[in-house]
């Protein structure tokens, strides 16, 4: 007979698993909407009053732009009223990379659009106003270049960069692949004590954080306690600017560190985190789409631009439909990308094996044996996980394993089945 239980951890049973900006992405995309409506009556409205037939036609490709920010806002607002809907088994933290996916459809469409209009005008060209497609794809530059301001609130947050942290730093600078450092303070100075694996295995660093602070000899005592009690002492090696182990560190990156100094002891936490190279765990899919988007107009601008002034000063007609296809190539690459990573996720595919492999060797670690294990994402920065164990421990209930799985923060759901060995067909 087995014993059943679940919890969640850091969302709670309400089931909210909307990523941590979610309401200021939503602020942002709906102040992008009302950015390109204005401008798309702009241009229908003074194009027919002036009787110019290229800004209208460029008012209505700006309502499809304003239509696709559409499909990522009316995502955020949904997901966020519905937060707390119980017809929602895993709440709408999902509803974003549903959005993307859609968004990644309508990115391959407009591709395909432009690529054919493209290729058409290579065989038959059509005459070019050089004075008015010009002003209108710098115009059109010059609101996408606003939209992706807006979207990004003066940083980029559209999750294309790479994360290779345990979690978030502490009083000092990003130093790379240095992850979670923890602060030692000491008489003869302020240290950072991190792990480090840049390509290599993952060690220990212990490095001076002002340059008053002098560096404690190699010899120093550093030694890991994990929860289940087993210890690990670690020898250092001098690399000048700072100390490194020259032991590696077993997974998972969760223990207690006691790091002996000359003038006396000192105790850190370290505790594991989601850790994908892409960030897939974190990354906001419905802000991603709604960034390509406005990046994949701007790229489209920039190329017409160009093309447009070659063609205007060398008489070179194709560099227009040229420039065309580039683009389309350029749309398509990232609607595939986009396809791919969301799609995954709506088929509940484990963007964070790293997790997964964790979670089995703390469990395997305590003497037990994993038979059946499921990580997925929920949102953006949520992963579930269902495990099923078999232990010789019957003293311990599935609350026991609820507490030693805690420690990984991007675990927002957990259910565990906890099945004594002397029940075990």
């Amino acid at each position: 007979m087995s014993d059943f239980a679940n919890a969640a951890f850091g969302a709670g049973h309400d089931h909210i698993f909307l990523g941590a900006g979610h309401e200021s992405n939503e602020r942002k995309t709906w102040a992008v909407i009302a950015l390109c409506s204005a401008m798309m009556l702009l241009e229908i409205i003074g194009g027919s009053l002036f009787g110019s037939l290229a800004l209208v036609a460029d008012g209505l490709h700006m309502s499809t732009h304003a239509g696709a920010m559409l499909i990522a806002a009316l995502a955020y607002t949904y997901a966020r009223k519905h937060a707390t809907d119980p017809r929602f088994v895993f709440g709408t933290g999902k509803l974003g990379d549903l959005a993307g996916f859609t968004s990644a459809i309508v990115l391959a469409m407009i591709a395909l659009l432009i690529g054919y209009e493209a290729i058409v005008r290579f065989f038959s060209p059509v005459p070019i106003h050089f004075g008015e497609a010009i002003p209108i794809a710098v115009l059109g530059l010059l609101v996408n270049i606003a939209s992706v301001w807006l979207l990004s609130g003066g940083h980029h947050e559209h999750g294309h960069g790479h994360s290779h942290g345990h979690g978030h730093r502490h009083g000092h600078d990003d130093h790379g692949h240095e992850e979670e450092a923890q602060r030692i303070i000491a008489s003869s100075g302020v240290f950072s004590l991190s792990i480090f694996e840049d390509g290599v295995p993952p060690v220990f660093r212990l490095t001076p954080e002002s340059a008053n602070s002098k560096l404690p000899p190699p010899a120093l005592s550093v030694m890991t306690i994990r929860p289940d009690g087993s210890q690990q002492s670690f020898t250092f090696a001098d690399r000048g600017a700072y100390l490194e182990s020259k032991e590696e560190i077993p997974e998972p990156h969760a223990f207690k560190v006691i790091v002996r100094l000359p003038e006396g002891e000192h105790a850190v936490e370290f505790e594991e985190h989601t850790h994908d190279h892409d960030d897939a765990a974190h990354r906001d899919h419905n802000m991603r789409a709604a960034y390509i988007h406005v990046m994949a107009d701007a790229a489209v601008s920039v190329l017409a631009i160009i093309g447009l002034l070659l063609a205007r000063q060398f008489g070179w007609l194709w560099m227009d439909p040229l420039a065309g296809v580039v683009g389309a190539l350029v749309i398509a690459n990232w609607s595939f990308g986009l396809m791919r990573d969301t799609g995954g996720i709506l088929l509940d595919m484990n963007t964070d094996q790293r997790m997964a492999d964790n979670l089995r060797q703390v469990i395997e670690g305590n003497g037990d044996k994993v038979l059946d294990l499921h990580v997925w994402r929920l949102g953006p920065g949520h992963m579930g996980a269902v495990v099923s164990l078999l232990t010789r421990k019957p003293q311990h209930s599935p609350a026991f394993y609820h507490a030693a799985l805690k420690r990984f923060k991007g675990l927002s759901h957990l259910t565990v089945e906890v099945n004594p060995m002397h029940t075990a067909v």
